[in-house]
């Protein structure tokens, strides 16, 4: 079983890049549907959020139950655009938390998507590009790494990891994850695809325009980069920042850098 939450599609398409390797099935956190049989083992896979684990999957993980799920070993499969700190280690005192094996941990680094900061924003297209293309092939050695049963951490933490993850992931979660930042601009054309993509149900259509309804948000920024016309931001923080959705046959130009055409 494969245990999943993507904001931008970045570990859905780990999660199946490894499920066609492994044979496992798919389980995405978001449906809400009742756990099945977890099978010969479980492999957590999610994307790095500020050097530490999304919301939603540290629910999932304190919550979930299912059959089998405290019998058989538990692996984490995580994206992260450049480093991932300690999450690893996070991950695994959550695992152990519930009695169960915290067997392997691992990391691919996919293309960046954080925007609500000064200073951070998608990679260009060129740095995108390099990083999908390797993508495959470490799916591959780590899923074939799982079937074996290998045992170890092959994260890649980056520099100043402590300091990451246990000062500016806990400040992250505690002050930066709100949505009261969030509205949409005129540009909106009222779709409604943030509304209807919000993994958590935080947003919902009041006539013609999206509201960010106070439910916990998990930051994944899902609403802002499938926006078809770069109508939500972030306060300012997003103005003139790139979007990005994982390649699919929807979404077939995948990563994209565009220049600010919000009207405020």
């Amino acid at each position: 079983m494969i245990i999943f939450f993507s904001g931008t599609g970045n570990s859905k398409a780990l999660a199946k890049e490894l499920a066609s390797h492994t044979g496992d099935s798919l389980y995405d956190i978001s449906s809400k549907e009742q756990l099945p049989d977890t099978g010969r083992r479980v492999i957590w896979t999610f994307p790095i959020y500020s050097w530490g684990l999304p919301g939603p999957v540290v629910d999932a993980i304190r919550c979930l139950s299912g059959t089998g799920i405290d019998r058989v070993p538990h692996f984490m499969t995580a994206t992260c655009g450049d480093d991932a700190g300690l999450a690893d280690r996070q991950w695994r005192r959550l695992i152990e938390s519930r009695g169960w094996d915290a067997a392997g941990a691992y990391t691919v680094i996919m293309p960046n998507t954080y925007t609500m900061m000064k200073g951070f924003d998608v990679d260009a297209e060129s740095v995108a590009s390099v990083k999908l293309a390797a993508f495959p092939a470490r799916a591959k050695e780590i899923a074939s790494k799982i079937v074996s049963g290998v045992r170890e951490t092959d994260v890649t933490r980056g520099r100043f990891a402590w300091f990451k993850s246990q000062i500016i992931y806990p400040g992250f979660m505690r002050w930066a994850v709100s949505t009261k930042p969030f509205h949409a601009t005129t540009a909106c054309i009222s779709c409604g695809k943030c509304a209807g993509n919000c993994p958590v149900g935080a947003i919902k259509m009041e006539g013609d325009h999206p509201v960010w309804n106070g439910r916990p948000c998990a930051m994944c920024e899902r609403c802002y980069h499938a926006c078809p016309v770069h109508a939500i931001a972030y306060g300012h923080a997003t103005d003139g920042k790139g979007q990005y959705m994982f390649p699919t046959r929807e979404n077939p130009d995948g990563p994209t850098k565009t220049a600010d055409c919000r009207i405020h």
